[in-house]
């Protein structure tokens, strides 16, 4: 699944590839990716211009002249800029015939992803129950022990709760866990006030170089934009066989049906 840096990659790239384009039709193939009505959909993004693109959590935002599109990618959704002419596949499931001739495809092979259309002036901060973007002045070590302090989860677990902070997913909780020398299965409410600093802090650090490295292709998540991340690279656990830094055999568990990858020797389980 796509998580935050493999969607900004996809905003920003679209954003160089079609922004100022304006819809000239709209093919919906499976309405079930659509909330509402399919055809209102279609009729209401016709002559619609992409002016404004933006990301909250894992949601894409285009604001166009009159309204705003959102779209969730969920597993395995995929935005195409392609020649109309192309063939077209049985997962490219949404249209957007634009002004230069050149066509905007969704595939989703899961058929798992979502749009919706927002009155143009959306405030998205609180969008569905959404936390604090984890690049936000917000986000913490403070926050992160507040939030933690009356759960009783395991980390891992926390970190994947959208509502406490916006975009990290199975990867990236793996690797901001590793960096903060905690397991993923620890405790929520075990952690000290710098475990929670250097929660905030890895968040940042680690989420930046994977949105400057163009995020991670790994298994279902492979950009369609002509952008390859690169950050699985860099990974230090997550799907990983041996610690880069103490050598020791990376484990694996299942946290929340998902998952984790840890280091036994660099990741604390207690205090």
């Amino acid at each position: 699944m796509p998580e935050l840096p493999e969607v900004e990659t996809v905003v920003r790239t679209l954003e160089r590839m079609i922004g100022g384009r304006t819809v000239t039709n709209v093919t919906v193939r499976y309405p079930k990716i659509i909330e509402g009505d399919p055809a209102e959909f279609e009729q209401q993004l016709k002559n619609q211009t992409f002016r404004e693109f933006e990301r909250r959590g894992k949601y894409l935002i285009f604001r166009m002249t009159d309204c705003t599109l959102v779209c969730h990618l969920r597993m395995e959704g995929k935005f195409y800029v392609m020649d109309p002419s192309e063939p077209l596949t049985r997962h490219m499931h949404v249209l957007f015939d634009l002004d230069d001739g050149s066509q905007l495809r969704y595939n989703d092979t899961r058929k798992f992803g979502r749009m919706e259309i927002f009155p143009l002036d959306t405030d998205f901060s609180r969008f569905r129950n959404l936390g604090p973007e984890p690049f936000d002045e917000t986000y913490t070590g403070a926050y992160v022990k507040a939030y933690a302090r009356s759960r009783n989860t395991p980390l891992k677990t926390m970190l994947l709760d959208q509502s406490f902070t916006a975009g990290i997913g199975n990867i990236y909780a793996d690797e901001i866990l590793f960096a903060s020398h905690l397991r993923p299965g620890r405790n929520c409410h075990r952690i000290t006030n710098a475990d929670a600093a250097a929660i905030a802090d890895n968040t940042r650090t680690i989420l930046h170089r994977a949105i400057l490295a163009g995020g991670t292709t790994i298994r279902s998540y492979t950009s369609s934009l002509g952008v390859t991340g690169l950050f699985q690279n860099d990974c230090m656990v997550h799907e990983q066989k041996i610690c880069r830094i103490c050598g020791s055999t990376i484990k694996m568990k299942r946290i929340g049906g998902r998952s984790s990858y840890y280091c036994p020797q660099c990741q604390k389980d207690s205090v």
